[in-house]
């Protein structure tokens, strides 16, 4: 493999396409691995583009539509020529199936000698040090969790990686893994006891010696940002960087490059301070009298805003506000309890903990300057701040208004490929939106098309007379016009909606109108369980409807029958309250750019082929998209909208889905019988 300090003559175009040509081919090996596998032009042409771009340490984006099979495509050349690889993607999920399935099979396909590592945050490995104090302590919030310390005492002494997902009969959720795994402010690193053992620097270690290192988006932007992750350590070494779901980034980067602060976080140190003082230095200060201010503090400021929840941007928040002046008390009375702390801190390695958490909390509060609704910092880099409150915190968030600068810093240096890549990237083969968020701007950019036959497999129904998605009524009109496509299709339903009072209404009123007409589809609504565990009742029951938001928008994949109808409840536009997004509208009107063209109707397109792209999934699905949102219609800019969808039939008239579903049973019925 070559290394990365190769810096040879520029690469001819075209390398390795005889060996990918082969290797995609009909007779190749991939073949003989993969059962349904068949060759298609759009892979191979796209491996090639790729092959191409690790060859010569260029940057790709890379758009393939559904179906293309873009992970293998991205995954051979990776394991032959890519040297060492950090392939990234959008969630854990998806990183444990390349980790445990895509590259596996591919490995043994090419008979490729490459080691693989997985590496995840630390928040996913039980830590030694932590479940034994928690195993002392004994401090359980429920009787659940005492049998879940159980199970995870008895998967310790099992477990070779530590890794909280091979443990299954714990959730995923379970307040327990927050006693039993470090953050980076509760880890002792090389003065810890058990270090020798730790899971995480051993997840490290293996990512390091590795070829091929599978890591999620998260974990690679808070490395960059807080380097923490063992991620920055293996940049230096990689040859090849590939961001699979990469359409993704500019949201995960802009919250890693900010900076938030909440009071929950102030209040949970709190609760720290107070126990290790009383364990370790009972005589050193009133513990009790030193954290009650800094509580009260924290309590006063979330009360500044007497609302459930809020999004300001600071420029929101009237000067006469006492949200202020209670910023300012938080601030001395943190002061005052880090002097206490700073006298104590050698009583013990905990308390010295503690006193380098409020030191942190300290100055973020103090980065957090409200004398202004943007502030430039040193680099020259604006952000926005703005505050958000739930029902019982406040966050103080400092936000980039581009991720442009930052990220481009992060790939000079050293030549290296990068490979982004997506089902959508582009809008209508457009990428401009795209690269101006990630600053690629002069990168080379392609699309290879899905090999779905969409106008046979699909139809496109945005049904009539619905009002405006304002009005109060909306999402009864959208489950009224939904119920005779839901009936026609069997069940078999996604209702995509775009927020989570939606999700709640339609689930209120599809449980109604089920009992009351008897109707037999078994409903699954997100919130009721975890996502992979309502997806497994869905395909189970085959005629099942499930309601869902923004998470079941992308990375589900459901093929076959079961999924036969997808509805969308509207455009999905970002919130028009977001502070950060209406400081980026006003930077790009200030460049004479019109902000809802160029930055919100590209997002929300994006979006919606995402939720689009969750109907046809191999080449003998069909199904019908129905968008409710009459402005698909009555908008000039509707027109850019459906033109960047797959090219579905299309109709307004719900006889012709009934007409749709109708023939699909017949041709199944036909198919039965020969």
């Amino acid at each position: 493999m070559s290394s990365i300090e190769d810096t040879a003559a520029p690469v001819p175009h075209g390398i390795h396409d005889a060996e990918v040509e082969q290797l995609f081919g009909a007779g190749g090996p991939l073949g003989g691995q993969v059962g349904s596998y068949r060759p298609r032009h759009s892979q191979t042409e796209m491996a090639k583009a790729i092959a191409d771009a690790i060859a010569g340490q260029r940057t790709l984006i890379a758009e393939a539509g559904t179906g293309t099979g873009k992970t293998f495509a991205y995954l051979v050349p990776a394991l032959l020529w890519g040297g060492k690889v950090i392939v990234s993607t959008g969630t854990k999920n998806l990183q444990d199936q390349l980790y445990l399935r895509d590259i596996p099979t591919v490995r043994k396909a090419l008979s490729a000698p490459v080691s693989v590592a997985l590496l995840k945050g630390r928040s996913n490995y039980v830590c030694h040090f932590h479940l034994e104090r928690t195993l002392q302590n004994g401090r359980m919030t429920s009787r659940d969790d005492v049998g879940y310390l159980r199970e995870i005492s008895r998967f310790m002494k099992t477990t070779s990686s530590g890794d909280k997902a091979e443990l299954s009969k714990v959730p995923e959720t379970a307040l327990i893994w927050n006693l039993v795994t470090s953050t980076r402010d509760t880890c002792f690193g090389a003065e810890c006891q058990y270090y020798q053992d730790c899971f995480v620097m051993k997840a490290r270690k293996e990512a390091q010696q590795a070829d091929i290192v599978v890591v999620n988006h998260h974990l690679f932007f808070a490395d960059v940002a807080l380097k923490d992750t063992g991620v920055a350590e293996l940049l230096p070494t990689a040859n090849t960087v590939i961001f699979d779901e990469a359409h993704q980034l500019p949201e995960t980067a802009t919250m890693f490059f900010g900076d938030t602060v909440s009071t929950s976080q102030v209040l949970e140190l709190c609760r720290d301070v107070l126990a290790e003082g009383l364990s370790h230095a009972r005589d050193g200060a009133d513990w009790a009298k030193v954290v009650s201010p800094v509580e009260k503090a924290a309590r006063d400021l979330r009360l500044a805003f007497p609302e459930d929840i809020v999004r300001l941007a600071v420029s929101q928040i009237a000067p006469s506000s006492v949200f202020f002046p209670a910023l300012e008390t938080l601030r001395d009375n943190m002061d005052d309890m880090i002097a206490v702390l700073e006298k104590q801190a050698e009583r013990a390695e905990t308390i010295e903990q503690c006193r380098t958490r409020a030191i942190e909390l300290s100055s973020q509060l103090d980065n957090w300057n409200g004398a202004q609704d943007k502030a430039a910092s040193e680099d020259g880099q604006t952000y926005v701040l703005w505050v958000e409150a739930f029902t019982s915190s406040l966050q103080l968030h400092r936000t980039p208004l581009s991720i442009a600068p930052i990220f481009n810093k992060q790939r000079e240096g050293v030549p290296r490929a990068w490979i982004f890549t997506s089902a959508t990237l582009a809008v209508k083969n457009d990428f401009t939106h795209y690269t101006s968020q990630m600053g690629l701007w002069d990168e080379p950019a392609q699309s290879w098309p899905s090999p779905f036959d969409y106008e046979q497999q699909g139809l496109l129904y945005v049904p009539n007379n619905l009002p405006q998605p304002n009005s109060y009524e909306y999402t009864d009109a959208v489950i009224d016009a939904a119920l005779p496509a839901i009936i026609a299709a069997g069940g078999r339903t996604f209702l995509l909606c775009t927020t989570i009072r939606a999700v709640n209404r339609a689930a209120e009123r599809l449980r109604e109108e089920f009992e009351t007409r008897g109707l037999p589809f078994p409903l699954m609504v997100q919130g009721e369980a975890g996502r992979t565990e309502l997806l497994d009742r869905f395909r189970a029951s085959g005629n099942g409807v499930l309601i869902g938001s923004q998470s079941f928008w992308e990375g589900v994949d459901v093929r076959g029958d079961a999924l036969s109808l997808v509805i969308i409840d509207k455009l999905p536009f970002s919130p028009p309250d977001d502070p950060v997004l209406a400081a980026r509208i006003a930077e790009l009107e200030k460049k004479g750019l019109n902000g809802f063209m160029h930055h919100q109707l590209p997002s929300a397109i994006i979006n919606l082929k995402q939720g689009a792209g969750r109907l046809i999934r191999d080449e003998s699905d069909q199904g019908v998209l129905m968008i409710c949102d009459p402005r698909l219609i009555s908008k000039g800019y509707g027109r850019r909208i459906w033109q960047s969808l797959p090219p579905f039939k299309r109709t307004r008239d719900i006889a012709a889905v009934e007409e749709f579903f109708i023939r699909r049973a017949e041709l199944a019925a036909a198919a039965d019988e020969s």
